[in-house]
């Protein structure tokens, strides 16, 4: 923990995800900001800061997760809310961005979602957004304003790193998540697979082939989400049908939605290990499940935009094998 004071920096959060926020502001040494966010009787949303913000740095922190439509508005009306209140600079900390799934047009007449999210943010008054793991990272050029964008690889490398696996390969469940399971498997100084897979539908994947060498050897299997789970469990089916030892998941988003918890509680993964962007009902998975909190990476950089710090020095000096 650090101990962090400075009356012109405010942390607020909305409803999404408290428990991540309030871990934020414990590691920095400070306060959540005193706002209500509430809704009127026909389910409007209501916004109360109780507390000055004029001249200073506010940090609002809201996770795109289920109801997503419920806490997007949310960090819109707070940040309009802010922006009203002659806040000096208002920075979205969006953990989990959402809509990112819909970066480009796959087909005729499709919307660009992300896009206009991008723009709903900047409408609202925020200035900057801190972001983790976006899907597709081109959605950053959707911003006219300055976006940080972190990765949990790192967290994910170093709990990997500390359980001591022999004899491990790092796998991507499909090749779009190539760089990101080359990533971890160079700070873990191991071997690299990917799935050959494709989707007859959306949530939808057939396994066609494995790239790469798995057989006698403890599969990481790695993406930025699981969201129905159904990729990620006919993945590690295939990989122990083809050699592997043992299969453990990773991602940093657990966005678990539809049947995702039975399936992953059903599955043979022998660990999942997920961060805090999105809450996870943990006792649906027992022993299965591990969490590790984003918390201290997204207080260090908060901390560094405040002061008009670089954030990619944060990652500098991360080890890789």
């Amino acid at each position: 923990m650090v101990s962090y004071r400075d009356r012109k920096l405010k942390i607020f959060s909305g409803n999404a995800n408290l428990p991540l926020a309030r871990a934020i502001a414990e590691h920095m040494g400070i306060s959540l900001g005193n706002m209500n966010v509430g809704r009127f009787s026909n389910g409007e949303i209501r916004v109360d800061i109780n507390e000055s913000v004029r001249g200073t740095d506010c940090f609002v922190i809201q996770s795109g997760v289920h109801p997503v439509n419920e806490n997007v508005m949310e960090l819109l009306v707070i940040g309009d809310a802010l922006r009203r209140a002659s806040a000096r600079r208002i920075t979205a900390v969006v953990p989990h961005f959402p809509y990112a799934r819909q970066d480009r047009k796959a087909r005729g007449r499709e919307p660009i979602t992300a896009k206009l999210m991008a723009n709903l943010i900047t409408t609202a008054g925020f200035r900057r957004l801190l972001t983790i793991d976006l899907h597709a990272a081109q959605i950053q050029g959707f911003f006219d304003t300055p976006v940080d964008h972190l990765h949990a690889g790192p967290l994910i490398a170093n709990y990997f790193r500390n359980k001591g696996l022999k004899n491990a390969v790092v796998v991507s469940p499909d090749t779009g998540g190539v760089p990101r399971a080359r990533d971890l498997a160079e700070r873990l100084g191991v071997g690299l697979a990917i799935i050959d897979k494709r989707r007859p539908e959306p949530n939808v994947s057939e396994v066609m082939n494995i790239i790469g060498n798995v057989e006698g050897k403890a599969a990481i299997m790695v993406d930025d989400l699981i969201d129905t789970a159904g990729t990620i469990v006919s993945g590690a089916q295939a990989l122990l049908e083809r050699g592997a030892t043992e299969v453990y998941a990773a991602c940093t988003h657990p966005v678990f939605s539809g049947p995702a918890y039975e399936r992953l509680a059903a599955s043979p993964f022998k660990e999942i290990v997920v961060t805090d962007t999105i809450p996870v009902d943990t006792e649906k998975l027992g022993d299965k499940i591990r969490v590790v909190s984003v918390a201290p990476l997204l207080g260090k950089a908060i901390i560094r935009i405040h002061e008009d710090l670089s954030v990619s020095k944060i990652f500098e000096e991360e080890p890789r094998l």
